[in-house]
């Protein structure tokens, strides 16, 4: 006996479009979800470790560490290098130092060196800047610690948060910016990229 839909009441018709609708849905989900691939979720500038590099010269500076002797990132031509805008009383930025100890540590016989920019001089009415040689010593620093300038924020793009870190190749190259705290193995995948592409 042939299906004649002129022959449904009301009641199954509404039945049959729910269920042809669901139905639909179902077939759509299905074959949105099978085919191509899977979309990267979102990242924040120059997150991902293979983000694209800036290739943007970075500015050299000559700043006073906390003995009072100059130190210039000219010094460090050649490495690679991984500068910090930080300051004492900036939690993340306490947070963040640890990593940068031990990247120091792990690194600098391969030719990476830290060099973390104070802004305690320069902020908070320069209340903090006593206190950034203890804060050294607590947290065992073993990379140079300089005292930063207006000038030096304003050279590097006008840092108006921290931590601002910046990583910078064999050749002078800002080739990643981090406006926030990141992971000890962000820095560590980008540094790994430059040291193998400068032995190839």
């Amino acid at each position: 006996m042939a299906f004649k839909f002129s022959e449904l009441d009301k009641k199954q018709r509404s039945r049959l479009y729910t269920t042809l609708f669901f139905v639909a849905v179902v077939i759509f989900f299905i074959v949105n979800n099978i085919s191509g691939e899977e979309a990267e979720g979102p990242y924040p500038p120059d997150y991902r470790a293979d983000a694209p590099k800036v290739e943007t010269k970075a500015p050299n500076f000559t700043l006073l560490n906390m003995e009072g002797e100059t130190v210039s990132l000219s010094d460090f031509s050649g490495k690679v290098v991984i500068i910090d805008f930080w300051a004492t009383w900036c939690g993340p930025c306490r947070k963040g130092v640890p990593d940068l100890v031990k990247l120091k540590e792990d690194y600098a016989e391969k030719g990476v060196e830290v060099i973390g920019i104070s802004l305690d001089g320069i902020t908070r009415d320069g209340s903090t800047v006593d206190d950034i040689v203890p804060f050294m010593k607590e947290y065992n620093i073993n990379y140079p610690i300089v005292q930063g300038t207006n000038k030096i924020v304003q050279d590097y793009g006008n840092i108006i948060s921290i931590p601002t870190s910046f990583i910078i190749d064999q050749k002078g190259n800002i080739v990643s910016r981090y406006d926030q705290l990141v992971p000890h193995s962000v820095y560590e995948t980008v540094i790994n990229k430059l040291l193998e592409s400068e032995q190839r």
